[in-house]
């Protein structure tokens, strides 16, 4: 499963997710997308742990907690549909 997690900061950083994640086990990988064009980050990202019960707590625990200034929404990310 991969975590889905927006309204981010665009100050935020692989290593702060990583930071703040770690809190509910171990980190498998961080995606911080950016534009295109602009090279700046888009305010979301992408994180995947270990185990489901890690993440599960992860998204009980960070939802709608403030975060760098930013309410945070993370929840389950959605497969990508076909475009």
């Amino acid at each position: 499963m991969t975590i889905y997690v927006g309204n981010l900061s665009y100050r935020a950083t692989e290593a702060d997710l990583k930071a703040v994640f770690a809190d509910y086990g171990e980190v498998k990988r961080v995606v911080l997308p950016t534009d295109r064009e602009t090279g700046r980050m888009r305010g979301f990202a992408f994180v995947d742990m270990i185990e489901d019960a890690q993440e599960d707590s992860a998204i009980a625990e960070l939802d709608g907690a403030e975060w760098m200034g930013r309410q945070l929404r993370v929840n389950k990310a959605k497969p990508r549909g076909d475009n």
